[in-house]
């Protein structure tokens, strides 16, 4: 994972990474294309700003925090990164048929965050006159889309009114349909209606005539795709191969009570799908909820899922399946997984090792967990829906080195899944995995550094993890891990630098000369990871003092005069911190020849590495003027 450079404010932190997040979405390439592009560009222009803002000192910071601005900025940037979600991931046929609804969200966002923008005092801010133009520069798009709304596509229209009316719509309209909302392959379909089942989630299970038309249309669409393009969204292999062995059915189409393929799929008022026979049994039973999410049920009415039927019929046409003519019986499931029956019938045989077995059989246990956690998504819910996240952590306390990395390695997998990040610190597993990493073996130290940064996504966990004695740990895995190691440790220690308690802690426990040399050996491998973890320290005050001390301005300059964009970027950012206020190493660095390396800097650098090199000849500058006042007065 790319490290960045130094942070203060956490406002303008989150205001930063709403930009990056926003600026990082898809393209959109359905009918909303334009007002999706011309909302992200406007946003992007909008992070010099904050990266401007965020080299301030802290007692403009704490200026900067108070703007009520900021703070209204970064409710609508929220607004906006969910509205841009929803038009990636939404339907594209319900998006251009209520295309004109969808164009008064985007006028009414843009409207929100001018409105945030005209709350900010620019004037009492410290910004470039290059960033103060850049703001105005959106104030000026905005203005001018608001009065000028988004023009009619009248094409898509025209072929949209006639796809719905006529029976059998020309095969030209379907295409530029197709083409003009992405709906090419059997792929996109199946997208579209995982789409729909949103939409009837939002409807609380009672979507309306609206649904109705955009299944029909979906429909067409759908046998238009199957006529024209019946293997559209299969690879050349799996073409050559499909005679020679079984389809596997996609999950979707199957029942998550009988595992079964459906034939006759219907909704329940959650938004899940399940075939009819199985849920009525589930009903029938006297259950009052949804057997996968366990929500209430509002209502036990059941619409039919035409649009998966369609789509389940279309696919066994496509793989010459024969629909079912009924249903087995609904085994028994534990609801909530959607884990295959192969993965979840090893999971529980497993569980039951992890919690009773000898020492070998928990070893293997713990091996095989680890291995399944690794493999897919859905077995991650479902091990640790079946308890195994406490039984693991008791394993990091084991005497048994390979047991040990076996039980650490599960929870770093485990930890891809956010809500499992949670069951794990719940469960107390910092402390043992901070143990781990001091004595483990090197294969375990190395993965409880990897589960350590996993876990530090989460900003309180940062705390937590630096509170149990983590940083030392990682300091000594820095200098003595593998490649891999040295990259998770230099990783987590980056990231818990994020929050200012461990800047600190980072420093006492002599983080600074390792990573000065590592920053010396250009072969190792490692002097990006350096150069971010010093640029983050420097922005403290200790970080700053124990930086200075290590005679860094020279290898800097020659950062700066032969690095990658970041980290030229990185080592300027060191370099401004060092000298400001510094006047001693403002000296050394003139004494090295920084100006004519920082003057090419400023002309050939990232926004931000620009910034800094014009901040830094400024001290220059300054400092001339200080050594030889005559000259001045001459003038």
């Amino acid at each position: 994972m790319g490290l960045t450079g130094d942070s203060e404010g956490q406002l303008l932190i989150q205001l930063a990474e709403l930009v990056k997040e926003i600026s990082g979405l898809p393209e959109c390439r359905n009918s909303c294309k334009k007002m999706h592009g011309n909302l992200v560009r406007r946003i992007k222009l909008l992070s010099p700003l904050f990266e401007e803002l965020r080299d301030e000192n802290e007692e403009s910071m704490m200026k900067i925090e108070e703007i009520k601005g900021f703070e209204l900025l970064k409710v609508a940037l929220d607004s906006a990164k969910k509205l841009l979600q929803s038009i990636n991931e939404g339907s594209k046929l319900y998006q251009a048929l209520q295309k004109g609804q969808i164009a008064y969200k985007f006028q009414q966002m843009m409207e929100t965050i001018e409105a945030a923008l005209n709350e900010i005092p620019y004037d009492e801010l410290d910004i470039s006159e290059e960033v103060r133009e850049q703001i105005e520069l959106v104030h000026a798009q905005i203005r001018r889309a608001k009065g000028r709304p988004e023009s009619p596509d009248l094409q898509l229209e025209h072929d949209l009114a006639v796809a719905q009316k006529e029976k059998d719509p020309d095969p030209a309209i379907l295409k530029r349909l197709s083409d003009k909302l992405q709906l090419r392959t059997i792929n996109d379909l199946t997208k579209e209606s995982v789409a729909f089942h949103e939409l009837v989630i939002a409807s609380g299970g009672n979507p309306g005539e609206r649904f109705d038309e955009m299944a029909s249309l979906f429909k067409k669409l759908k046998d238009y795709i199957s006529t024209e393009n019946p293997e559209a969204g299969t690879s050349e292999g799996e073409k050559g191969s499909m005679k020679h062995r079984s389809p596997v059915i996609p999950d979707d189409f199957r029942c998550p009570i009988s595992l079964e393929l459906m034939k006759d799929p219907v909704i329940v008022s959650t938004g899940q799908t399940y075939e009819r026979s199985c849920i009525q049994k589930w009903l029938d039973a006297g259950h009052k909820t949804c057997p996968k999410t366990q929500q209430t049920l509002l209502h036990t009415a059941l619409t039919p899922n035409y649009v998966l039927k369609s789509l389940i019929a279309l696919w066994c046409e496509s793989n010459s399946v024969e629909l079912p003519k009924k249903q087995g019986t609904c085994r028994s499931r534990k609801p909530g997984s959607s884990a295959s029956d192969c993965d979840r019938t090893a999971i529980i045989t497993l569980m039951e090792k992890l919690a009773n077995g000898n020492s070998e059989q928990q070893r293997a246990a713990a091996g095989e967990l680890r291995l399944l956690a690794k493999r897919n998504a859905d077995n991650r819910v479902c091990i640790a829906e079946a308890g195994a996240i406490p039984l693991l952590v008791e394993l990091l306390s084991s005497t048994d080195p390979r047991t040990q990395e076996h039980a650490v390695t599960a929870l770093l997998n485990l930890s891809i899944n956010d809500s499992n990040k949670g069951t794990i610190v719940n469960a107390g597993a910092i402390p043992d995995i901070v143990d781990v990493l001091r004595i483990g073996s090197m294969e375990a130290r190395e993965n409880a550094a990897a589960t350590l940064f996993s876990l530090s996504v989460i900003d309180e966990n940062k705390v937590a993890i630096g509170a149990a004695g983590a940083i030392p740990a990682l300091i000594r895995l820095l200098c003595e891990g593998s490649p891999r190691g040295k990259k998770d440790a230099a990783t987590a220690i980056f990231n818990l630098s994020i929050y200012q308690g461990n800047k600190a802690r980072a420093v006492r426990a002599g983080i600074v000369p390792p990573l000065m040399r590592l920053l010396k050996d250009a072969g190792g491998g490692m002097v990006d990871e350096a150069l971010a973890i010093l640029a983050i320290l420097a922005s403290h005050q200790e970080g700053k003092a124990a930086v200075g001390q290590a005679d860094p301005i020279p290898v800097l300059l020659e950062v700066i005069q032969t690095g990658s964009p970041r980290n030229r970027e990185n080592a300027a950012a060191i370099l401004w911190s060092l000298c400001t206020g510094n006047s001693e190493q403002l000296k050394i660095a003139k004494e090295f020849g920084a100006e004519e390396a920082l003057k090419d800097l400023s002309e050939s650098g990232t926004d931000r590495a620009k910034r800094k090199a014009g901040s830094i000849l400024e001290l220059f500058q300054r400092l001339e003027v200080k050594e030889d006042p005559v000259s001045l007065s001459s003038l």
